[in-house]
């Protein structure tokens, strides 16, 4: 099936969707094996894996487009990407999700916060006048067709308050948007206030560990009325962990002999489809 009406059978299924953050071709490779059936790609992500850098507004829309590029070819399974801004006016959006399209993406991630934009959880962030981003949302509907699974995000709980991202959220989906995302509100009773404003709209949960946003499970959510819920930098944090620990034993001790690895050699072979290269390269060998 195609990812992208995959994505919207998902949509339409009961249940809630968890999407775990995913940063790279590896980390999509893990989620696939994990069991999920579709990922999000995390900008918070992207922009440390490729670039050591923070979720600062650093990185550029070629190099989101590359590692989206990479990350949808990699796996089977729907992708959906957050394209930050969209980098730049309702011109710059319609180019920016016709190559996530054509890249093979099943769904894209625009905010309305202004550039350089910041992690929706981190301090001093502005967004741009509602009617500018309807504007995006309607180039975006435009360039991606009608099956493109489009999410809007308003930061604007931080800058200007709970009422003014909920009424936001009604606009961007009369502008063409699937699916309504409230980045951080700030306690239970400001999540059940949005689930209760929009009764007939799909609506994400962001669950940021560490975040302004209170850590709940996904049934839960889904019990307040969520569709889906991300968890963007749970991996990504998991990862540098555990290599934090790798190397630090490797460092204290000049050997990893004794340290405990859950990954083989032949896991990781098996997690890269290195059988699928073998069968190749014997089929054709001369």
């Amino acid at each position: 099936m195609n990812k992208t009406l995959k994505l919207r059978q998902m949509l339409k299924g009961d249940g809630i969707i968890v999407l775990p953050g995913i940063y790279d071709c590896l980390s999509a490779k893990i989620a696939k094996q994990a069991g999920f059936e579709a990922v999000f790609t995390s900008g918070f992500g992207i922009s440390a894996v490729k670039l050591g850098m923070p979720d600062y507004g650093l990185i550029t829309a070629s190099e989101m487009m590359e590692s989206l590029e990479n990350i949808a070819k990699s796996v089977n399974i729907p992708v959906v990407a957050d394209m930050d801004t969209g980098y730049g006016n309702p011109l710059n959006v319609t180019r920016t999700v016709a190559q996530a399209v054509k890249a093979g993406v099943a769904g894209v991630i625009l905010e309305d916060q202004q550039w350089p934009k910041k992690c929706g959880h981190m301090e001093g962030k502005r967004v741009i006048p509602a009617a500018d981003h309807v504007q995006k949302i309607k180039a975006a509907r435009e360039a991606g067709g009608s099956d493109l699974l489009i999410i809007a995000r308003t930061d604007s709980r931080a800058e200007l308050g709970l009422d003014e991202a909920i009424k936001r959220g009604h606009e961007y989906k009369a502008a063409g948007a699937d699916v309504i995302f409230i980045e951080a509100p700030q306690s239970l009773e400001e999540l059940g206030q949005i689930v209760n404003s929009f009764p007939d709209v799909p609506l994400v949960a962001n669950m940021v560990e560490g975040g302004k946003t209170p850590i709940m499970t996904a049934d839960k959510l889904g019990d307040l009325g969520f569709k889906i819920v991300v968890y963007p930098v749970s991996g990504l944090f998991a990862a540098a962990s555990s290599v934090m620990t790798c190397f630090k034993y490797l460092k204290e001790n000049k050997t990893t002999q004794g340290y405990k690895n859950d990954f083989s050699f032949s896991d990781f072979e098996k997690l890269i489809d290195l059988p699928k290269y073998k069968e190749i390269e014997s089929k054709f060998s001369s």
